[in-house]
């Protein structure tokens, strides 16, 4: 009986080229496998699995994995108002240990005598998936065709046409990965540092400023740092998110191009979507400038970059994560209430804030207009030591 390789299988090009490399060289039976964490109709699906089995895999499996991404990654990211950069989410960098740890629950389930992805030699997702395969499965061995071989994209789509096989829908031009939280959008344009990209290249804000659409206010309702209702209607998180992003993304809200350091140690560009994203951590962010005290505020920032770091450089499994996921869920406990958004074309704007834990409405002074917490003697003693610091300083300098 032949060995059995287990395949994370996105339908794209390069993994696409794989399954019949991998029967071809490895002499192999292939298992495709799609853990899907958002971006994927139903229609897309059928036609994934068809298309599996088009290119010669000898089964396919597919993962609606949206939950667990949430649960396990998403909901940290906003708690966190997690941007590399102050300004990236981590749309597809968040995705990739999660995937790999389940393609590998699936290739020791299954007996499997290696695991293979797609990713290159010359990008983070190669780290990612074998950081996150081996911390899963560190006895099983891991392929990965595309890195070993470096096929050119030309290669790629010649090697599929001579076989006859079916290539990818769409533009080949760009390589883009859909998912909940966002898409990525990698071509010639991200390569170099001056242009952007035509707007034939985005994918869920396309055409959104041929027509712009009229302004217009949205309420988003948190239950202890987690979405839950838009416009005072209950959703699942996953239901939510993926509302809020159709709604957003008719805006042209959430386009970005992110220029940051890889985790290969050189710099790199990548344009993103992130029509959700964009809205839903703005407004987070606010709702807990309305409950959390400062230090429970500026604690949370430090650790979010520490978190941002490790998802985004395929660390994901490292305990110390779990670590920071404990106090985000600490500093949650009151992150329960609504804010308001304006949606305009291309920017989303929070417009107010509510809780029944406001920090704010628990004062009986008002900022700038009346003190009744303290004492006009209380300001001016406080004001005096306040100043105490730079008085000394200046004192101990002399003339």
């Amino acid at each position: 009986m032949k060995n059995l390789v287990c395949l994370a299988f996105s339908g794209g090009l390069d993994t696409s080229w794989c399954v019949p490399w991998l029967r071809r060289n490895a002499d192999t039976q292939v298992l495709t496998v799609t853990v899907d964490v958002g971006g994927f109709s139903a229609e897309e699906r059928a036609l994934l699995a068809a298309r599996s089995r088009e290119l010669g895999a000898d089964e396919h499996v597919h993962i609606d994995a949206r939950e667990m991404f949430f649960h396990d990654v998403v909901r940290f990211l906003i708690m966190g108002n997690v941007l590399r950069g102050h300004l990236y989410p981590l749309c597809v960098g968040a995705e990739r240990s999660l995937q790999a740890r389940e393609v590998a629950k699936v290739a020791r389930a299954r007996g499997a005598s290696a695991v293979a992805h797609g990713c290159t030699a010359a990008g983070n997702d190669q780290v990612r998936f074998e950081v996150a395969l081996r911390a899963e499965a560190p006895e099983i061995p891991v392929l990965a065709p595309i890195r070993d071989v470096m096929p050119t994209r030309e290669e790629e789509i010649s090697a599929l046409r001579e076989l006859g096989l079916p290539l990818p829908a769409g533009d080949n031009a760009y390589s883009i990965n859909a998912g909940l939280w966002g898409v990525t959008i990698g071509g010639r344009e991200t390569t170099d540092t001056k242009a952007g990209l035509p707007e034939s290249a985005w994918v869920r804000t396309r055409g959104a400023f041929d027509d712009p659409l009229p302004p217009r206010s949205v309420r988003i309702g948190f239950d202890q740092g987690v979405p839950s209702h838009l416009d005072g209607e209950e959703f699942s998180p996953v239901d939510l998110i993926e509302r809020l992003d159709r709604l957003a993304a008719a805006f042209g809200i959430g386009r970005g191009i992110h220029l940051g350091d890889t985790i290969l140690g050189v710099k790199g560009r990548v344009a993103f979507e992130a029509p959700a994203a964009a809205v839903l951590i703005p407004a987070h962010r606010e709702l807990e400038k309305l409950v959390l005290t400062p230090e429970q505020m500026r604690t949370k920032d430090t650790l979010a970059t520490v978190y941002g770091d490790l998802v985004h450089e395929g660390r994901f499994l490292d305990p110390a994560a779990r670590d920071i996921e404990a106090f985000f869920l600490s500093s949650q406990a009151r992150v329960t209430g609504e804010a308001t958004v304006l949606l305009r074309p291309g920017s989303a704007f929070v417009e107010g804030v509510t809780s029944p834990h406001s920090l704010h409405a628990a004062s009986r002074s008002v900022y700038g207009e009346e003190a009744h917490e303290w004492t006009g003697a209380d300001a001016r003693g406080f004001t005096t030591i306040r100043s105490l610091p730079g008085i000394l300083h200046a004192r101990a300098q002399g003339d």
